[in-house]
Order: structure tokens, then sequence, then C-alpha cells
């Protein structure tokens, strides 16, 4: 599938979009290559621009290296995800499948990746927070399909992985705020 229909599908909707992931041979380093990659460069992109150019006045040289550091963060948090994602899947009831794992960190993260261009306007930081609630949403979809965790245990299995995407993040923004010269809080919209 293209991956412009692919990221509206999941975006728009989900839970059918799980069923046609779910058989799809696709392989890790393709995944990261032709999906993930360019999407996690979304938010790296427009934070520069908004970080450099719009909101924020900082050095070109600060704002690049938070760009390349924002993105490599970004795609080693869906591995690190992926990974846990693996790990967990029996104390949730679900199978351990790493290719499975690997989807549903790659494919979770699209709603947040897509939010990322809100990073040209700084101040619309905030919403990005919403698209990584939807994207635990997505998450608790994609544990059920192709995970195969059952329902009563699917809701644990997402905030079990929610919390260390949560943790994940956070280091992301003190990371990257320490090469712009801001904290954590000014970097991730809320003043």
């Amino acid at each position: 599938m293209a991956p412009a229909q692919r990221i509206q599908n999941i975006c728009l909707k989900p839970k059918q979009e799980w069923d046609a992931i779910a058989g799809e041979p696709t392989s890790t380093p393709d995944l990261l290559k032709n999906y993930a990659l360019p999407l996690a460069a979304i938010g790296a992109v427009a934070g520069f621009i908004g970080n450099t150019f719009v909101g924020r006045d900082a050095p070109i040289g600060s704002g690049l290296v938070a760009a390349i550091l924002s993105m490599a963060i970004s795609l080693g948090a869906v591995y690190a995800i992926a990974r846990i994602i693996d790990a967990f899947a029996p104390r949730f009831g679900g199978e351990k499948n790493a290719p499975q794992a690997f989807k549903v960190a790659v494919y979770s993260a699209t709603p947040l990746w897509v939010a990322g261009v809100l990073a040209i306007v700084p101040t619309l930081g905030r919403l990005v927070w919403l698209a990584f609630f939807y994207s635990l949403y997505v998450l608790y979809l994609g544990l059920q399909r192709l995970m195969k965790s059952p329902p009563e245990k699917v809701l644990g299995y997402t905030a079990a992985i929610g919390g260390c995407w949560l943790a994940i993040l956070v280091v992301e923004i003190s990371v990257i705020g320490s090469f712009l010269g801001e904290g954590v809080v000014a970097l991730s919209g809320i003043r």
C-alpha cells in the first residue's frame, strides 16, 4: 500500500487498517526506511523551522542538531517500544512476535508523527499531546489485532506501553530542549 494511503487509513480508520496490516509481510528494514524515517522527518524539519525561524530564535546550528537528535530519538524510540511490546506480550495474554510488534510500534506512532508538522508554530505544541493520546488509541487497537492481546488485558498492556512511550518522549523533549536552551515545559508547548 502507498504510504500516503496508509497514513490516511491509520489516522482515520485505524480499526479497519489494523486488519489489513496484520497479514502484510513487511520487513522491519523496509518499514523503517520507507515509512518511519520520512514520517519522523516531518516533526524534525518542522521543529527546525519553528525553533530557528518562526517562534524561537535558536541558532541554526543548535536547531539543526536538535532536529537530527529528534529524528534519531524518534526512530530509536519506535525500536525500543517495539521491543517492549514484544517482551510484554505474554504478560498481557498476547503472543510474542517481533515483526508484528515492530508494525504496532511504527504504525501507532503515525498520528504523533503527522502532528509533528505543528512544530512549525511552537505555540501549537500542546496539540501534539492530543495526537499522542490518539496514538495510544491506535496502539490499543493494534495490540489487540497484531499481538493478540485479549480484550480484558489490552487496556493494561496499552497503559504499560504508553507509560514507556511517555517516558521516552519526556527524555526526547529534555535532550532537544538542552540544545535549544529551552526547558522541558517550554519546549512541550506548556507555558
